[in-house]
């Protein structure tokens, strides 16, 4: 199972946990887990967070798979100005 990794805020999402270990093959297959898990977490995943798999940073990541032992790490998008 792949490990995720939730960054910032995000774990506030979800009662405070911030690791997870699921059996997803894809980005958008791993958001539906999360947000099943935790609901209140499925509005920010839409609105969009930064994703990297194995240390590479992806833009439109939801078609992106998923090996069962790689590591994700979600963070919250950064506003810039």
């Amino acid at each position: 199972m792949a490990r995720v990794v939730l960054v910032g805020n995000l774990a506030q999402l979800t009662g405070g946990v911030a690791e997870f270990q699921l059996a997803a093959t894809s980005v958008k297959q791993l958001f539906q887990q999360l947000t099943e898990l935790h609901p209140a977490i499925g509005r920010h995943l839409e609105e969009g967070v930064a994703v990297a798999i194995d240390g590479q940073i992806y833009q439109d990541a939801l078609l992106e798979p998923i090996a069962p032992n790689s590591e994700v790490f979600l963070l919250p998008q950064i506003a810039g100005g």
